[in-house]
């Protein structure tokens, strides 16, 4: 039942709690620019994204006004840029309006997708139209999460009950409910991680859940590092379960009769190499393997997972015993001893890595109310905090029941008990059984001195009992305390949320472009003027202008002029000396010596009679530092 309690509020969680996902890298640049109208046809498009990126053959795609591919070949990085994706475009590409969709996988697993468009000559009326919506926003997405819930809780089962066996009380091996524990976090973790090596190539290509044993995308999928780290696991687990197994051949032996085994160093080395090695598989393939020192975010990830498996994991056996215990056998004083001891100082790791692990992912203050991951950092360590308010009454409870074991404790037992005596008489009938002369009349049968039981064995029981209940409670927050990491690591950090705003916001620094309207009265004297600022920042800047016609063709006019006024701090007019460029003007050497909001008048003359002059603003941002 508890078992079943626990696997319920996992799913309640999962089911309540459960969102989109974010990956760890972003789009920080494209060649063509979002949005950019060319005069001549491009050879490649280039994405640049903040973080390391891999990606399939079908990852980069270039859609035509009428929806045709043009890019023949699939994606490479460019120039060895691991965090670059280039496709080579086809020879001769027709005027209009182009679409460039993307889907890669960021460097700790997470896909991340998006679209943007770009114009030859003049934009077309009609696009390409792709889905941009959440990568995880789908079938194979959604159960993609939920198994990576099940694989963590196959882990901290597995981690904590051997721990507890192996450090803790080697004879709990031999207990029914707690080889059933090692068995069902086996199974967990070795299901969930076959589930996820099938969906991997599904999920990173978004594709259906009926895809996943396709043979060919398994194969592409194993050579990723997700896949990679997935395989790994596999294996660790092969070997787990043939040392498990042997192990409860030795138990099972000590059942028919023989002394219990003997788990020495040796067993308990190899159990702690197993359990490392599980999860590094995590952390090579999770948020420490992308970001700020990936060298020491490794190993602080890997303890952060094993202090993590070592505390839930083991209130979660210590949990079965205290309730489901064989009879006659409850848990030793000095077990749970050890175990409050071992609890304490995995604790003590948690929160420590996890103040790194925070600080790492997090980067600011102001990020903990701003972004979602700050937001559901938030919420773990109010629940941990809300976790160690209830250990401490767990380690109260500890104390009681071991001081109560303890041998100076049993040997005032002996003395209280010694101390009651049958009256011997002589020559007179015996007392009947169960009462003497110091007894009160109204004694009830079974308190005399045949009996070895003593009152204060009554303490020891309430002992276990307030122990019992400390420890359920702590271990259902444990799990609210797991479900909520794995939310974490599937949650795009804030540091990279930062990052990827601050690259979007210099990608919109290095070009402003600018489509301003004009009407010179009559039907034929309608358009705009489409203007070009690069980099937009204060220094030496170029401007190109293209004019449009009504219908969106080329205009063109026989002379263009362009001004521009700070009129805050009383600055220009500066003439940028547009030059006819046989189809469009621009000017390659204009400086803004400040930064702050410019007036652009724009002098379009469309005769030699008639001309018209438009406004518009534009922000120049000072150079980046």
């Amino acid at each position: 039942m508890t078992v079943l309690v626990l696997v319920a509020a996992v799913l309640a969680l999962l089911l309540g709690g459960a969102g989109a996902a974010f990956a760890h890298a972003g789009l920080s640049g494209s060649d063509p620019a979002d949005g950019s109208v060319l005069k001549a046809e491009p050879q490649h498009v280039t994405l640049t994204f903040t973080e390391s990126v891999s990606f399939s053959d079908d990852s980069l795609r270039v859609l035509s006004p009428a929806n045709e591919r043009v890019n023949p070949r699939p994606a490479q990085h460019a120039d060895g840029k691991e965090n670059t994706a280039r496709v080579e475009l086809s020879g001769k590409l027709p005027q209009g309006t182009y679409t460039v969709a993307w889907r890669v996988v960021s460097a700790d697993g997470h896909p991340i997708s998006g679209a943007f468009v770009f114009s030859i000559g003049r934009p077309s009326e009609t696009a390409a139209v792709v889905a941009t919506g959440s990568p995880d926003d789908t079938a194979v997405g959604r159960l993609y999460g939920v198994l990576r819930h099940i694989a963590y809780s196959g882990l901290a089962l597995l981690v904590g009950a051997a721990t507890f066996v192996l450090v803790c009380w080697p004879t709990a091996g031999a207990i029914r409910p707690v080889r059933r524990l090692l068995t069902v976090g086996w199974v967990a973790l070795t299901a969930s991680t076959v589930a996820l090596l099938l969906l991997r190539g599904p999920y990173e290509t978004a594709g259906s859940v009926t895809s996943a044993f396709d043979l060919a995308q398994l194969g592409r999928a194993v050579t990723t590092r997700s896949g990679g780290a997935l395989m790994a696991r596999l294996v660790l687990l092969a070997v787990a379960a043939v040392l498990l197994r042997r192990w409860a051949r030795r138990f099972d032996r000590a059942d028919d009769g023989a002394p219990p085994p003997e788990l020495g160093a040796r067993v308990r080395q190899v159990g702690a190499l197993l359990a490392v090695a599980l999860a590094v598989t995590w952390a090579f393939a999770e948020h420490a393997a992308a970001g700020i020192q990936v060298v020491l975010a490794m190993p602080v990830a890997v303890l952060h997972l094993l202090a993590m498996g070592v505390w839930l994991g083991g209130l979660i056996t210590l949990l079965l015993l205290l309730r489901r215990g064989p009879a006659g056998q409850g848990v030793p004083a000095s077990a749970i001893a050890r175990f409050s001891r071992l609890a304490f100082r995995a604790v003590a790791v948690l929160v420590g890595t996890g103040v790194y692990q925070s600080w790492r992912q997090v980067g600011s203050w102001e990020a903990l109310s701003t972004t979602s991951y700050g937001r559901t950092l938030v919420v773990k360590v109010a629940v941990v905090v809300l976790v160690l308010w209830v250990a401490s009454y767990s380690r109260r409870w500890t104390a009681r029941l071991v001081h109560e074991a303890s041998p100076a404790r049993k040997a005032v037992r002996v003395r209280a008990a010694e101390r009651v005596r049958v009256a011997q008489t002589v020559g007179a009938p015996t007392a009947p059984a169960g009462q003497d002369r110091d007894t009160a009349p109204d004694a009830p049968a079974g308190d005399g001195p045949s009996e070895k039981a003593a009152p204060p064995a009554s303490e020891a029981d309430t002992y276990r009992r307030g122990l019992r209940r400390m420890v359920t409670v702590e271990a259902v927050l444990g799990v609210v305390v797991l479900v909520i990491t794995t939310m974490l690591t599937g949650t795009q950090p804030s540091r990279a949320a930062g990052e990827k705003v601050a690259a979007a916001s210099a990608q919109d620094s290095g070009v402003k472009v600018l489509t301003v309207p004009f009407d010179m009265g009559t039907a034929n004297h309608q358009g705009t003027v489409q203007i070009t600022l690069a980099p937009g920042r204060v220094g030496e800047n170029t401007v190109e202008a293209v004019v449009f016609t009504a219908d969106g063709g080329l205009a063109s006019v026989p002379e263009l002029r362009l001004t521009l006024t700070q009129e805050e701090l009383g600055i220009g007019p500066l003439d940028a000396k547009l030059k006819n460029q046989k189809g469009y003007w621009a000017a390659y050497d204009l400086r803004l010596p400040m930064p702050g909001e410019w007036t652009l008048n724009i002098t379009v003359r469309t005769t030699d009679i008639d001309q018209v002059t438009v406004r518009e603003t534009v922000r120049i941002t000072p150079v980046p530092r």
